[in-house]
């Protein structure tokens, strides 16, 4: 039998030896959920150790997933968050509510997990882990979703938000039968995984979607909506459309947060079992700066009251206020030759549409003409990210997002030169990560400009490790 661990790392360390897709450097195998469903078994099902919310979509998943764990949290409820990527810790994935467990919980779950790995055979009489005996070797993701039920498990966890990986119908988190099913908006992504139409990501994401259990929806384009009503009514799932029943009103955004009311709207049918006032405005705060949080917290305020319709609206407001997810629009306060330079700011935007709206509060609080440092993986729409970035910023560096996802820099840097007015020295392609933030820093000082990182979460950790280290 091998050694019990004895940290976290030392289980990420072990889990992080098997096949991991989120890289983009391995192609995709075809995924089943009879892998999970085997794994599943395997553990005594720990996926029902207590109620899940599940959320999946293209933009707000994970800012919706975080916030509703604060609010349960807030609430007194034991609330075990599944969220990915991480920034700079491993622990960010597997978290209780806004913090870590505690070691020994997740040393519990490892131990649990690797003992299943290694010693379990099944009843059909080869390994899963074994390919040469027939078995399909699992995947990082696939592991690690096991492992976070494990820990909401060994951690007595009262319930469970989690958001899936990148898809929905054959996600390793889709074995859930979830109390609410949560879809944020729907952008073209993953293409090479989920299809080239809007239509076909819609259908992806839509597999989350259970028979009888209440669909909460955010705001869609009448293609994604158009797939989603149909996928609700075979399921005779109850579909709350976010903006038929409630609103965003009065958004005031500031460099700690933004202040809003949520109005529930006057569509009884709609209301049933969510527990709020039609007409009344509720008062919320979120210490994360942009409308888009704003709607992305509203909907998560709507999907909790529909799955707990007894929480208060004091656990709400507390739970926003103290919810904590990294690289979304994170300041970093930097600092070269002991000089300030206010602000730096972090997020993972990463699609057309978010990349505009983080451009939009950016420059609404800080200016235009700010430094941009960017850099997207391969498969993503760089060319409609510059078409609404290039406008905004005098000076932006092209650099890698981290090593992690294959990027193409030169391409990138190719895409943002052929769309932008001739301006010497606007646009450079610094491929080395922390030569391109030291690049930005420096500019931003000699010409007290505030910066911007964006493009890829991966970035985000790079930039965010680079500035914990060298100023």
């Amino acid at each position: 039998m091998n050694s019990r661990f004895s940290s976290s790392s030392e289980v990420f360390a072990w889990l992080s030896r098997f096949i991991n897709y989120e890289s983009g450097m391995i192609p995709p195998k075809i995924f089943r959920l009879e892998t999970m469903e085997a794994l599943a078994e395997l553990a005594g099902n720990p996926q029902h150790c207590a109620p899940v919310i599940h959320i999946a979509g293209s933009k707000g998943k994970g800012s919706v997933t975080g916030m509703i764990a604060s609010m349960l949290e807030a609430d007194g409820r034991r609330t075990a968050r599944f969220m990915s990527p991480h920034i700079s810790d491993f622990r960010e994935r597997i978290c209780l509510g806004n913090v870590f467990f505690d070691e020994p919980v997740y040393c519990t779950a490892g131990d649990e997990l690797r003992d299943l790995a290694e010693n379990n055979v099944p009843a059909c009489g080869y390994s899963i882990f074994d390919p040469e005996k027939g078995g399909d070797v699992p995947s990082f993701f696939e592991l690690l979703t096991i492992y976070f039920f494990l820990c909401a498990r060994a951690g007595s966890c009262d319930v469970m938000v989690v958001e899936t990986g990148m898809g929905g119908r054959l996600d390793a988190t889709n074995i859930v039968d979830p109390l609410v099913s949560v879809i944020t908006l729907i952008e073209l992504e993953h293409t090479a995984f989920l299809g080239n139409t809007i239509a076909a990501v819609a259908g992806e994401k839509a597999g989350i979607i259970k028979q009888g259990r209440p669909l909460v929806l955010a705001r869609q384009c009448a293609e994604a909506k158009e797939v989603f009503i149909k996928r609700a009514a075979e399921k005779n799932s109850p579909l709350l459309y976010f903006p038929d029943i409630a609103a965003v009103e009065n958004p005031k955004i500031h460099s700690g947060g933004t202040d809003f009311s949520l109005i529930i709207l006057p569509a009884p049918t709609q209301h049933q079992n969510i527990n709020c006032r039609v007409g009344a405005g509720l008062e919320l705060s979120i210490p994360i700066p942009g409308k888009v949080q704003a709607e992305n917290a509203a909907l998560a305020v709507v999907a909790l009251k529909k799955a707990f319709p007894d929480i208060g609206d004091k656990a709400l407001q507390l739970g926003l206020k103290q919810v904590n997810i990294p690289a979304r629009f994170e300041k970093i306060n930097a600092a070269v030759n002991g000089k300030c330079i206010l602000p730096v700011i972090i997020d993972g935007a990463h699609t057309p549409e978010s990349a505009s709206l983080c451009a939009d509060t950016f420059c609404s609080l800080y200016g235009e003409g700010g430094v941009l440092i960017f850099g997207c993986a391969a498969d993503k729409n760089a060319a409609g990210m510059a078409q609404v970035l290039l406008p905004r910023f005098s000076h932006i560096i092209i650099t890698m997002p981290g090593t992690f996802k294959v990027s193409n820099p030169e391409k990138i840097y190719h895409v943002f030169s052929m769309q932008a007015v001739p301006e010497k020295g606007k646009i450079l392609n610094i491929k080395d990560t922390g030569e391109a933030i030291r690049h930005a820093l420096d500019t931003a000082l000699e010409n007290n400009l505030p910066v911007l990182c964006m493009g890829s979460f991966y970035l985000a950790s790079e930039v965010r490790a680079l500035l914990d280290y060298h100023l």
